[in-house]
């Protein structure tokens, strides 16, 4: 639900920016007690059906905001004691979407049944092919009896008039990964073995009762004790703050904010496509019989899940983030990193050791945005103090779908202008599945594969904000206004640098 206005957006950016205010203002434990009653006033009930719910919920929702367990709610709904000054150097634990019980609304798994529009057809082809008989005419239409009914969706397929409809749990619906079970009141329950934290139950579960742990009180916590603060940004930001900031605004706002400096991600995108062109120039189809991209954890996760033994497949070349906070930890060895970008999956990725090394808090686009309201910052009128110039509009153009193949190609046919090179890619966990399954049957050799978690790509991201149709003109446009023109400049600075 990216770019539309609904009550849940803005409850959630409500609290977001109710807790990065609290951070930047020193509140005490009994001040943020307060968030439910200043975000949900009166006694007349907006979105529940009491005003009791509402809070409840918005409580859990400020505890997961400053990265804290649900958990840490006792009986009656309020806090157990605890330290601010610890939560605020508390990394996010690799179960970070949770869903919040009291806000469930324990929808229906999955099931068909015939809408008005059904023409009572001479055919009934929904009657034939149910296995069960579960589907006959009553009153001149068809009938679906529930309680016969398996669930196979047979009779939805033949409907010649599309008159059965089909109604399944958004979050399941939403999942790739088989992710989602429930518990004993049929409320959902993410396992976390199976997730991969793309956060698509999270945007799509219309009552919002699925949400991330936020790194907002703790990445505010850094500032406020002074210490050396980069941000890394993925290039997916541009267009994101709004239609008339530009890119070196939001720069300025993030140096307002508390951060002593910023990079580009895409930089580190352009290191990715130079060793992934190399990888595959000298090992597909030889070595390997076809290459997997790195550029998306999610997918990624998944990949290695699927292929087993054969997850060499699988790009070995560092994610972006990766690359660009490593090249700031060379020459900084002791300044945090903090990546800012439209993922849920990279907040999961940081949690790994040999990644927590380099990166240590993740944000999203719009976890930011509530730490520029909570500063009063209006990026339109800023004056930015420096230009971004720190990739090519190979890297830049990573956050949309198919930007990964692109730049990878481009660097393959400049390295050897003969070779063959065959491209694949798929959006989505489920379409990336497939694709993944096929390559692992021998379907896809000779492929350099691409999988994105989120529609559109990087622009579609959980931690998004705009529609990821309008994001990726702006990322397209701001791809095209760099000064270099193939990934392989930045890989040959790169390579200075690391002399």
């Amino acid at each position: 639900m990216r770019g539309i206005a609904t009550p849940i957006t803005y409850l959630r950016r409500e609290v977001f920016k109710t807790v990065a205010k609290a951070a930047y203002d020193g509140w005490t434990i009994e001040q943020i007690e307060q968030i439910p009653y200043q975000i949900i006033q009166g006694d007349i009930p907006q979105y529940r059906e009491s005003v009791e719910r509402e809070r409840a919920i918005v409580r859990s929702r400020v505890r997961l905001a400053m990265n804290m367990d649900l958990s840490d709610l006792s009986e009656d709904g309020y806090t157990k004691d605890f330290d601010l000054d610890s939560l605020g150097t508390q990394q996010v634990s690799r179960d970070l979407l949770k869903v919040i019980p009291h806000a469930c609304e324990a929808c229906e798994e999955k099931s068909y049944f015939v809408t008005n529009t059904c023409h009572g057809c001479l055919a009934h082809p929904c009657i034939s092919v149910c296995p069960v008989g579960a589907t006959s005419m009553q009153n001149g239409h068809s009938f679906i009896d529930q309680e016969k009914c398996i669930k196979c969706g047979k009779c939805f397929d033949v409907c010649p008039y599309n008159s059965i409809a089909k109604n399944e749990r958004p979050c399941n619906a939403a999942c790739g990964v088989n992710a989602i079970t429930k518990d004993e009141v049929d409320r959902a329950v993410i396992i976390p073995e199976k997730c991969v934290a793309c956060g698509m139950c999270m945007v799509s579960c219309p009552f919002g009762a699925i949400m991330d742990k936020s790194e907002i009180y703790q990445v505010i916590h850094a500032f406020k004790n002074h210490e050396e603060v980069s941000a890394i940004i993925a290039p997916a930001f541009v267009g994101q703050f709004g239609d008339k900031v530009s890119a070196d605004q939001v720069i300025e706002g993030l140096l307002q904010l508390g951060f002593t400096d910023i990079k580009e991600v895409a930089y580190g995108a352009d290191i990715t496509a130079v060793e992934e062109a190399e990888h595959y120039l000298k090992h597909v189809p030889n070595n390997q019989p076809f290459l997997a991209t790195s550029c998306c954890p999610a997918w990624t996760t998944m990949a290695m899940n699927e292929l087993k033994d054969m997850n060499y497949c699988v790009s070995p070349s560092s994610s972006p983030m990766i690359e660009t906070a490593r090249a700031i930890k060379r020459k900084h060895p002791n300044t945090k990193i903090v990546f800012v970008g439209p993922c849920s999956a990279k907040k999961l990725e940081a949690t790994y050791g040999d990644v927590h090394q380099y990166v240590d808090y993740v944000l999203t686009f719009e976890e930011v945005s509530a730490m520029f309201y909570a500063k009063n910052l209006e990026l339109q009128t800023l004056t930015p103090s420096r230009k971004l110039d720190d990739a090519s509009m190979d890297g830049r153009g990573f956050a949309v779908s198919g930007g990964v193949l692109k730049a990878v190609e481009n660097v393959i046919r400049r390295m050897d202008p003969d070779a063959m090179v065959t491209i694949e890619r798929a959006e989505n966990l489920t379409n990336c599945r497939k694709m993944i399954l096929l390559a692992k049957a021998g379907k896809k050799n000779g492929y350099l594969l691409e999988g994105m978690a989120c529609p559109g790509g990087c622009v579609g991201g959980a931690g998004t904000i705009v529609n990821q149709n309008k994001a990726n003109g702006h990322v397209q446009a701001f791809a095209r206004q760099s000064t270099k023109n193939t990934a392989l400049k930045t890989f040959d600075e790169f390579k200075k640098e690391s002399l």
